[in-house]
C-alpha cells in the first residue's frame, strides 16, 4: 500500500468530490484502486483520472465515504492496486452509457478513445442537472445526450430511453452505473447485436480474488471484472438481479445498499 498526500480537492456536485492525490500508478483504464481511509477501512474506487494528474471520485453515501469527503489538502490516505480487468476499446464509433457516479470508470476510457481518434457518443443520465457528474469534460470529448429524473436538464426520464436511437452505427458499448440500468443497456445492445461492456460495482474486502465477498455466480468481480463484456454477462444469473450484502448474504438489487 502508498500512503498519498491529497494534493487538491474538487467538488464535482452537491454529493460528488475528486481527491487528486500525488502517487503515479500505472493503470489501465476501468481498472480500480482499493482505499485506506485512516480510522474507516479500505474500498474500492475507481481512478477518473488516471495519467499526469491522477485522482480518486466519490460520493457521500454513508460513513467512511463522510469521512473521505472531510479530509482536507495536505491529508493522507492509503491507495493500493490497481486490480482488475478494464474496457477493451475496438472499432470506431463507440457509445459510452452512464448513470450516477459510473462516470468515474468510463471517463479514462473515453478519453482514450477519443485521443485514438474513435467517434464517441455519451448518453449520460442523473437525478438532476447539479448531479450530472463530468458534463462540461463529457462535452468536449462526446457527441453528449442527457437524461436526468427530474427533467431539469436534456430528456425528462431514465438515460436508458435515450439509448435505442443512438445505437447505429455503433461498434461498441461501454457502461456504467446502476446495475438496473446496465442491465436494460445490455438487453438494448444485445437485441441490436453490438457488443457491450460493463463495469459491475461488489462489494469487495480483499480486492485481488481471495476472500471471495465480490462473487456473482462464481465469477470475482474484483479479478475477471469490473469490467465484463457481453457473453459474460450474459452467463450471470444474477446480473441486475441480486447481490452480496457485507455477511455475504444475497440481496435484491431494489434493497438498499449497506451505507459505507
Amino acid at each position: 500500500m502508498n500512503i498519498v498526500e491529497i494534493k487538491e480537492i474538487v467538488v464535482e456536485t452537491p454529493s460528488i468530490k475528486t481527491f487528486y492525490f500525488d502517487q503515479g500508478l500505472d493503470i489501465y483504464p476501468g481498472q480500480f484502486v482499493m482505499v485506506w481511509i485512516p480510522g474507516e477501512d479500505e474500498y474500492p474506487m475507481s481512478l477518473p483520472f488516471q495519467k499526469d494528474r491522477q485522482g480518486i471520485t466519490v460520493r457521500k453515501v454513508g460513513p467512511g465515504t463522510e469521512a473521505l469527503h472531510s479530509r482536507k489538502v495536505g491529508d493522507r490516505i492509503g491507495i493500493r492496486g490497481p486490480y482488475g480487468n478494464g474496457y477493451d476499446l475496438f472499432g470506431e464509433k463507440i457509445l459510452a452509457v452512464i448513470g450516477g457516479i459510473g462516470g468515474a470508470s468510463v471517463l479514462p476510457a473515453i478519453v482514450e478513445a477519443a485521443e485514438s481518434g474513435r467517434e464517441v457518443v455519451c448518453a449520460l443520465g442523473g437525478r438532476t442537472e447539479k448531479e450530472l457528474l463530468f458534463l462540461d469534460r463529457l462535452s468536449e470529448l462526446t457527441d453528449l445526450k442527457v437524461a436526468t429524473d427530474d427533467g431539469s436538464a436534456g430528456h425528462h426520464g431514465f438515460v436508458t430511453d435515450l439509448v435505442e436511437d443512438l445505437m447505429h452505427d455503433i461498434d461498441l458499448v461501454i457502461t456504467c452505473g446502476p446495475e438496473v440500468m446496465m442491465k436494460r443497456v445490455f438487453q438494448i445492445s444485445k437485441r441490436y447485436g453490438v457488443p457491450i461492456q460493463a463495469s459491475l460495482e461488489r462489494y469487495m474486502k480483499c480486492g485481488i480474488g481471495v476472500c471471495g465477498s465480490c462473487v456473482v455466480d462464481g465469477l470475482r468481480v474484483c479479478a475477471e471484472g469490473p469490467v465484463l463484456n457481453g457473453p459474460q454477462l450474459a452467463d450471470l444469473d444474477e446480473f441486475g438481479k441480486c447481490e452480496r450484502d457485507p455477511t455475504g448474504k444475497k440481496v435484491p438489487l431494489d434493497r438498499p445498499k449497506p451505507s459505507y
